[in-house]
Parts: structure tokens; C-alpha cells; sequence
């Protein structure tokens, strides 16, 4: 399916925007954490150094993730996204790129998850699976970073064309993002 023009615009503005404070937050957390990122035998890979971008768009997460010595398990449900990041990262053996969505990625254990205006796109009805996925695979002390989507949003408004990005969005409340992260520290 060819994407839409916003949606390769959207891609074409983010690609080497500006990492967000929440995410370099997030880091520097993982960081001081001491999340233990024991190496297991079968892989030799030190798990606390493994990030997961979910919904990757065109990689600039990825970017600076890989500049921060992570390991980078990045997916999106867009094939644009993937081939943009295949071109971007295709030498780098530590970028490990699918087309998935929340609920078909296989997701590694990782010490630090990133959903950047992505997790809406999870349509509702599988919101509850992704999401125990998502939590099963963070390592005891890891961090997982996000934005959601209010319903002040101009995305939830009636007057967006939700066809024109992605046509399912889950708008949420803030007391229904604080009940999902019951149990979590949030910083």
C-alpha cells in the first residue's frame, strides 16, 4: 500500500529532528539504573544496551539511540518507515529492523522501550495485549518512554482526517494512562 502524502511528510520532517528531552531523560535513567542486563549465554549480549523503537517512523530515535551505544530493535507497521530506515541503517548490524505492529513484533528483553507518538496507533481493541507485551519484555529496572494522545489533541479532534495518517487512534485520559502505568515509577 503506497502511504499517503502526509504520511511521507510526516517521515520527511522527522528524520533527523531533534532528540526530545523525555527520551534523552530516559537514557540517562537506563544509565544510572543498573538494570541488570546480564549477558546470556546463547546471545553474549549485554541486555541493558538493548532498546526497543516501536512504531520507528523514519528513525531518528534510532539514530540517537545507536549514538548512545544501544543495541536498536525498531519496528513500524508502515513498509515506508522500514525501507527508509533499511536505507539509513541497512550497515549497521545493530539496527535489527521489522515491519510488525505492537501485537506481531517479537519483542526482546530490553532495558529501554521507546513509544513516541506511535502507541495511538495501536488500535484499542489490541491495546491490552501490546501492552503485556511491552511489559513483559522490559527488564526489571528498565525504562519505558511514550507520548499519548489526549483528547485535546488535534488528532482526536472530529475534524481530522484520520485516513490521511493512520485511520484508528486511540485517544486516551489521563487517568486512564495513569492506570495503565499503575505499578510504575514515573519520572
Amino acid at each position: 500500500m503506497t502511504p499517503s502524502k502526509e504520511i511521507l511528510e510526516y517521515y520527511d520532517a522527522t528524520s533527523n529532528r531533534e532528540t526530545r528531552d523525555d527520551l534523552r531523560l530516559a537514557v540517562k535513567l537506563v544509565d544510572d539504573s543498573g538494570v541488570d542486563g546480564s549477558r546470556d549465554d546463547e546471545s553474549r549480549v549485554d541486555k541493558s544496551r538493548v532498546a526497543i523503537d516501536c512504531g520507528c517512523g523514519a528513525g531518528s530515535d534510532i539514530a540517537f539511540l545507536r549514538s548512545k551505544g544501544f543495541i536498536v530493535h525498531a519496528f513500524d507497521m508502515e513498509q515506508e518507515s522500514i525501507a527508509r530506515c533499511q536505507k539509513r541503517f541497512g550497515d549497521d548490524k545493530d539496527v535489527l529492523l521489522s515491519q510488525a505492529t505492537f501485537t506481531t513484533f517479537e519483542y526482546p528483553r530490553a532495558s529501554l522501550i521507546v513509544a513516541d507518538a506511535s502507541l495511538y496507533s495501536c488500535p484499542e481493541d489490541e491495546l491490552h495485549l501490546a501492552w503485556l507485551r511491552i511489559t513483559a519484555s522490559l527488564l526489571p529496572g528498565g525504562i519505558f518512554v511514550s507520548s499519548f494522545l489526549g483528547p485535546e489533541d488535534t488528532m482526536a479532534s472530529p475534524n481530522n482526517n484520520n485516513e490521511a495518517l493512520w485511520s484508528e487512534v486511540w485517544v486516551s485520559t489521563q487517568k486512564q494512562v495513569r492506570e495503565m502505568l499503575n505499578g510504575f515509577e514515573i519520572h
